[in-house]
């Protein structure tokens, strides 16, 4: 049957209806994991089920299935673009000059990854912004943004596509406020390594053309995404290709090998095929194995028959006959098993190897242990359990067995990851991949530590000097309690909402530190159901030492993890995730988080079984993953033995009669440009799924309902804008349309009384909204929302006259001074300023607000001599002294009623430390002046807040000598 929205509706709809029942019938077992919830548990069931289904279908079948075109919602806007040949031609330039000759020799030529299928010669991609977003933008001068995200996503490097990922990234689009550019890359098998790297690679270089800077450009990617955005920042480096300011890797694939722990284990909390991923036969997968290659390179036909020989014995003719089934059953499931002896290392001992036309050539490299090796035509040889297991079919649809080891394949193997641009790393602590992400991160803090053995594509010397070349790279790591692979995906679950906010915090830090400004970012607390705790149990609130332990994996329940529930300092909340961003120790971030984003710290590496396997073992397929291959594969092959049999005969025809192909290079056996033939295919056009653009929907369905209730609070704030300041000072988690608004506090009533300016124009929805915005800073690791920034005031011991930023007029927008001064009044009703208003184009101001106040201080960028300051180190500092037009106007408040007096700070309900100016009435004689234009109402003051700025004994003693 051919897979389709039908088809994957039948197959998935048994295991959504079980699951629904089985979750409410035995919820106990799932108490403190994430599948507490019943969408994570129907969503990852949902995808468990139709990965296994899809494994019944040729890989061309699901590429096609989740390469469909899916509708666009209407609040997105979307861009078609074509990157330049140039950049294409630039980028091959820089993977050629990276691989050098021994690369390019072991992938199998010089050009071959350049080529493209007739009638896709160009390397498309998307842009993704949210619409307001857009329009937003474009009233600034600066059109090209200041945010821009490059996302390459996932899928094991072979399915997947921009359409069925848009979902993911409009929310990072709409959390960070920033423009999503997505490269449409070729994927494997028909284009294995490196073309996907060319093209994603491709896409930066074109952002670096049409002058974007690299201070103003993350990196992200997920699963196989990952692992492609770390092996680019190493070619980058290596190149000196301007870096971006940071990446961020979701769930990163960086070990091809699978050589890592956590991949023995059974996969119960993640949806990944514990065996990795099989598929029904068919031309494009699986390859001629080792033999059929080999017997093609010796003129010997496959599946040749011994011809009768008269002169031999009835036991030979037996023993000829069981070979002979033994070498097809081995050619049908892909590899051999016979009793292990230890090869003679002699000469071969860590040889690279070598053959003029490809790296998978006639010799062999064997490690130092004699246990592994790398034979003729990618033939991998492993000793586990006494027995000598050679895999002949290839493992990985991106890349040849000979190559599942080269450093831009698993970048696990690199010489080091040092000298990258900062990185947040995402792992899910349920997932199979868990081990080598942790690893990766450690590596990258702390490149002398970590380093690879020598392989057949580096050698012992070769890792060591490039090791010392680079300094260490700021991680931030989060390991997230028994999520499993790029938890985002269920974007509609409560876990992934709290990864999205993790990876928005990060996201506007690693810009404001590389731009040295400030961002401002999306908190939408205020209009976010999933963001709100409602649904948790009293249990999930209140954990204890018992409970914490069990809302851990369960791997970690028994290893290493144990000790948090059993330590204080460990077991304690250190934050929530989209908290300001801590300092570095040691390069690193180390953070542990639970399904309600509580972060705990992180147990210390001797804890982690990641990072104490040995260095010669990484790299080194492992027995379990290795077994649960074989078994799969058994499974399959043996299934479609037939099948199998018929495609392979097909493939070495067709090798007998000749492609057209590249002078001198030899494709690997997947790749299409080595079976080029006349009247090929074209690539048929997307149709539209409608299986794919219902996941879509509901992936973004939270996104909408957001983006609607911010709408109906902007509506809301038009017609009675008194309501929606009261309204937008809540920080209360729910949705904030269906409740009705909070009784108003005596400072709301206070300021119901005073006088409110209408502005010009209708403030902006930035301006209006009930959702916050949290101004983060380049010293990093420090940010505050603007609710909160209202709230906060220093101690009362130093005060001075702060000025708010000028009022625009309403029919000249020319600026109207409203300074004030204190009189001392003994606790009498004053009234308060009215709002100062942003312009609707300042999307990047370093003013921080609260639904378009503009606050008297600034978030200072840089120590005073203009370099890095520490993050731990950040201030609000008054913006006072040298603001246009301050200084004249404190002239002018000398000049009527000289030095301020100093006021008694008042305890107010929902506020630290809180000052007004006084009543306007005492300014005397210059206010006098107008006191006929506005006799009968209540002059509105100007709220001021407490700064570090002077010191009161000055202050005060001058106060005094005006008295």
């Amino acid at each position: 049957m051919p897979i389709n929205t039908i088809t994957v509706g039948a197959a998935v709809a048994p295991t959504i209806i079980e699951t629904y029942i089985s979750h409410y019938l035995n919820r106990r077992p799932l108490k403190q994991k994430p599948t507490a919830h019943i969408s994570y548990h129907e969503g990852l069931e949902l995808i468990r089920r139709f990965l296994h289904y899809s494994s019944f279908h040729a890989v061309e079948e699901i590429q096609a299935f989740t390469s469909q075109w899916v509708p666009v919602p209407v609040w997105v806007h979307v861009e078609q673009l074509v990157i330049p040949h140039a950049q294409l031609k630039l980028s091959a330039d820089h993977v050629r000059a990276h691989l050098g000759p021994d690369g390019i020799k072991a992938i199998g030529g010089n050009t071959w990854w350049q080529w493209r299928r007739e009638g896709s010669e160009a390397l498309k991609a998307e842009w993704i912004e949210m619409r307001k977003d857009m329009e937003e933008r474009k009233k600034s001068p600066n059109v090209k943004g200041q945010r821009v995200m490059l996302y390459v996503h996932g899928g094991a490097y072979y399915f997947g596509s921009v359409d069925e990922h848009r979902y993911q990234m409009q929310r990072h689009a709409r959390k960070l406020k920033a423009r999503v550019l997505a490269p449409r890359y070729r994927l494997a098998p028909q284009f294995p390594f490196p073309c996907g790297l060319m093209d994603c690679l491709a896409a930066y270089l074109w952002l670096l053309e049409e002058k974007h800077d690299p201070s103003t450009i993350i990196l992200a990617g997920d699963s196989a995404g990952g692992g492609m955005v770390l092996t680019m920042l190493v070619v980058m480096r290596d190149q000196g290709i301007p870096l971006p300011a940071g990446a961020i890797l979701l769930s990163p694939w960086v070990d091809l090998t699978h050589s890592f722990p956590s991949l023995a284990g059974d996969g119960k909390l993640d949806y990944i095929p514990p065996h990795g991923f099989v598929h029904k036969p068919s031309v494009s997968w699986p390859p001629p194995n080792a033999d059929d290659l080999l017997a093609y390179e010796g003129n010997k036909p496959i599946d040749e028959k011994a011809k009768p020989d008269t002169a031999a014995t009835k036991e030979e003719k037996k023993e000829e006959k069981s070979a002979q089934k033994e070498e097809k059953q081995d050619r049908v499931r892909g590899f051999s098993l016979t009793n292990a002896e230890k090869p003679d290392l002699g000469t071969l001992s860590n040889a690279p190897i070598s053959d003029e036309s490809n790296g998978a050539g006639t010799e062999t490299w064997i490690s130092h242990d004699g246990k592994y090796s790398i034979g003729p035509k990618s033939m991998l040889s492993l000793q586990l359990d006494g027995k000598l297991i050679e895999i002949k079919d290839q493992i990985q649809l991106y890349a040849p067995n000979h190559m599942l080891t080269h450093p831009l394949v698993s970048p696990a193997l690199q010489p080091s990851l040092g000298g990258l641009p900062p990185l947040l790393i995402q792992v899910g602590g349920g997932e199979l991949l868990r081990d080598e992400q942790i690893y990766i991160a450690h590596k990258a803090a702390q490149p002398l530590a970590y380093l690879p053995p020598p392989s057949n594509h580096q050698t012992a010397q070769a890792i060591s000097e490039q090791a010392a070349r680079y300094r260490p790279t700021n991680v931030q790591l989060q390991v997230w309690d028994d999520l499993c692979h790029v938890a985002p995906t269920l974007s509609f679950t409560r876990p992934a909402k709290h990864m999205y906010r993790g990876v928005a915090q990060f996201g506007a830090w690693a810009l404001a530190r590389a731009q040295k400004t400030s961002i401002d970012i999306m908190d939408d607390d205020n209009i976010s159901i999933v963001s709100s705790d409602s649904g948790s149990t009293s249990s999930d609130s209140q954990l204890g030492a018992e409970d914490i332990k069990l809302s851990m994996p369960q791997s970690a329940q028994h290893v290493g993890f144990e000790s948090v529930s059993t330590k204080k300092e460990q077991g304690a909340v250190v934050g929530r995730a989209g908290d300001p961003i801590p300092p570095f120790e040691n390069h690193m971030i180390r953070q542990r988080v639970d399904r309600h984003g509580r972060i705990y710290p992180l147990p210390p590496p001797q804890e982690l079984e990641a990072l104490n396997m040995p260095s010669s073992d990484v790299g080194v397929p492992k027995k379990g993953p290795v077994n649960k291959w074989m078994k799969a594969q058994q499974q399959w092959n043996g299934k479609f033995a037939k099948q199998k049999l018929k495609i392979q005969r097909k493939r070495m025809r067709d090798m007998e009669k000749g492609y057209e192909g590249f002078d001198g290079e030899t494709p690997p056996p997947t790749a299409l440009a080595g079976r080029i033939v006349k009247g090929m295919k074209k690539e048929k056009k997307a149709k539209k799924s409608w299986g794919m653009a219902m996941w879509s929907f509901w992936g973004s369905k939270h996104d909408e309902a957001t983006i609607g209730r911010e709408e109906q609070a902007n509506q809301s704030s038009e017609a009675d804008p008194q309501q929606s300041t009261a309204a937008g000072a809540s920080t209360t988690d729910g949705p904030s349309n269906t409740n009705p608004p909070p009784p108003p506090s005596p400072r709301a009533s206070r300021r119901s009384k005073s006088k409110h300016l209408a502005p010009a124009s209708a403030p902006s929805t930035r301006s209006r909204s009930r959702s916050r915005h949290s101004t983060v800073t380049d010293r990093g690791q420090i940010t505050a929302s603007t609710d909160e920034l209202a709230q906060l005031a220093p101690p009362p011991t130093l005060a001075h006259v702060t000025v708010l930023a000028p009022e625009r007029d309403g029919s000249n927008g020319a600026p109207t001074p409203t300074l004030v001064l204190s009189d001392g009044s003994n606790g009498q009703e004053r009234p308060q300023s009215p709002p100062t208003l942003i312009p609707a184009t300042d999307t990047l101001s370093t003013r921080p607000t609260r639904g378009g106040v503009a606050y008297p201080f600034t978030l200072r960028v840089g120590d005073d001599a203009g370099g890095d300051a520490n993050a731990s180190m950040l201030t609000l500092q008054s913006v006072n002294l040298g603001s246009p037009g301050l200084e004249e106007e404190t002239k002018e408040l000398v000049a009527i009623g000289g030095e301020p007096e100093l006021e008694q700070s008042v305890e107010r309900p929902g506020v630290e430390r809180f000052v007004t100016a006084a009543d306007i009435g005492a300014l005397g004689g210059v206010e006098n002046e107008k006191e006929e234009e506005n006799e009968g109402t209540e002059r509105p003051g100007v709220e001021r807040f407490e700064t570090a700025r002077e010191d009161l004994s000055t202050l005060a003693a001058g106060v005094n000598g005006k008295a």
